[in-house]
């Protein structure tokens, strides 16, 4: 997830002066990450006027080696990419860029170039949870997710205990293919229950991230 600590926002506080274009010819390398899932999306370069335009537009500007000048992703293809924040490396030479991507990153229309996968590893997460915020306007007689967030709160409440439970006691006396497939129903309720009440799992990770922050040992005490 971004990090505001380390990365500027679009439009915010970002110095583009302090990006280092001359050790590559007048070119940055910029890895594309979607900031929901923190799949790297593409591979691409910008010159300091792709730069200039993805600050003032907000959505991602390229330089193509290929055809020798500036490409806007999604100008044909309408497959956008609209930046959420910029991050250069420690010596300034390269970038990442995460970014709400509309529509397909590759020109094969995959989510990704680097392979076929969608959100791998724990990036599934946040698919499913857009998956879900998808469904709340489908008609709840034929989606399962629309008519648990049309019944409100409780009843998603009411299954994540029964999911709790069934997770439990898989994890005491099942096989592992049954509790994994119990967990699975349990985060997905989860989920449910926290876009019920207006929340975003997101909001699970800051407590984490605090807590963790707050067991971190004091530099001032190593060694006690």
């Amino acid at each position: 997830m971004i990090d505001p600590n380390q990365s500027s926002p679009v439009g915010g506080d970002f110095d583009p002066a302090i990006l280092d274009f001359a050790k590559g010819d007048g070119l940055l390398p910029v890895v594309v990450q979607d900031a929901a899932t923190l799949q790297v999306l593409t591979l691409a370069w910008m010159d300091r006027a792709a730069l200039d335009e993805t600050l003032a537009s907000g959505e991602a500007t390229f330089f193509s080696r290929s055809r020798g000048g500036r490409w806007r992703k999604g100008e044909t293809s309408g497959d956008r990419l609209n930046v959420v924040s910029m991050t250069p490396d420690c010596d300034a030479d390269t970038l990442v860029l995460k970014v709400r991507p509309v529509g397909n990153a590759c020109h094969l229309n995959r989510v990704s170039c680097f392979g076929d996968e969608d959100a791998p590893g724990l990036g599934r997460l946040a698919r499913l949870e857009q998956t879900i915020a998808a469904r709340a306007a489908a008609d709840p007689a034929e989606s399962w997710t629309a008519r648990l967030l049309a019944e409100g709160p409780k009843r998603a409440a009411q299954k994540v205990g029964e999911e709790g439970v069934e997770t439990a006691l898989a994890g005491a006396a099942g096989p592992d293919s049954e509790l994994a497939s119990e967990a699975a129903d349990l985060i997905y309720h989860l989920l449910v229950l926290l876009r019920a009440r207006h929340m975003v799992f997101q909001d699970v990770l800051d407590v984490l991230a605090r807590r963790a922050e707050a067991a971190r040992p004091d530099p001032g005490q190593a060694g006690t």
